[in-house]
């Protein structure tokens, strides 16, 4: 299953600068506006259908609120959605899978280092894309579980999107936990991957660090082909 779940790692490199639309935007959205790794508590006993279906529920209940919806609330607005969803992601295992084989040889305080510097890049990549949110609707497919791993897939459609999102999640202490989001195929941590493992062979990881304390390692854009 590991191996199953992987495959998206080596599928990273490629592009998705030329898929367009919201959805995509909204659902990566979701992950990058946590500011810490949560501890889970929220996803206990759940399935990981469950996990993920509870907490895109949640979300878009936020979303459709008509009171937060105006843009003097729109960070009271990400503040809630972040309460929602902070204990249902795992970072550690985001940036872990994402650096590849150089977190073998961090210590401690270095992989700490690591994943905060890592989750304040996806909040920088994508902070303000989840009010491109236009009524998308989640359609549930299939659940995939096989000892500590689960996948499932899902549709992600409107009048104008049309497209195949899974989420893989691990299970942590009897938590389900979301630790990558791919979009037809194409996976986020193995987008990641490739651009982290290809200024490794530049930089050197040290020169990675350097660039991600300086905020100037900007990721590609997630986004979703419309429909016409």
């Amino acid at each position: 299953m590991e191996q199953i779940l992987d495959r998206a790692v080596s599928q990273g490199s490629r592009s998705l600068e030329s898929r367009k639309g919201s959805g995509w935007a909204v659902i990566t959205g979701l992950v990058a506006l946590l500011a810490l790794p949560g501890t889970g508590a929220l996803a206990a006993e759940l399935t990981p259908t469950e996990s993920v279906k509870s907490t895109i529920a949640e979300v878009v209940r936020i979303l459709d609120n008509a009171e937060v919806k105006q843009p003097s609330r729109s960070m009271e607005r990400r503040q809630m959605i972040e309460q929602v969803v902070r204990d249902r992601v795992s970072y550690e295992e985001m940036a872990k899978r994402a650096l590849g084989v150089p977190w073998t040889d961090l210590t401690d305080s270095e992989r700490r280092e690591f994943v905060d510097l890592f989750v304040q890049l996806l909040r920088d990549t994508f902070a303000g894309r989840i009010d491109s949110y236009a009524g998308e609707q989640v359609v549930y497919l299939s659940e995939q579980r096989e000892e500590q791993f689960a996948e499932v897939k899902t549709r992600l459609t409107s009048t104008k999107m049309d497209t195949l999102l899974d989420f893989r999640l691990a299970n942590r202490l009897g938590n389900w936990l979301v630790y990558d989001v791919v979009i037809d195929g194409a996976s986020l941590i193995g987008n990641y991957h490739a651009q982290f493992t290809s200024i490794i062979r530049d930089l050197t990881y040290a020169g990675l660090v350097k660039r991600m304390k300086e905020k100037t390692l900007v990721a590609k854009a997630f986004e979703v082909t419309t429909v016409p």
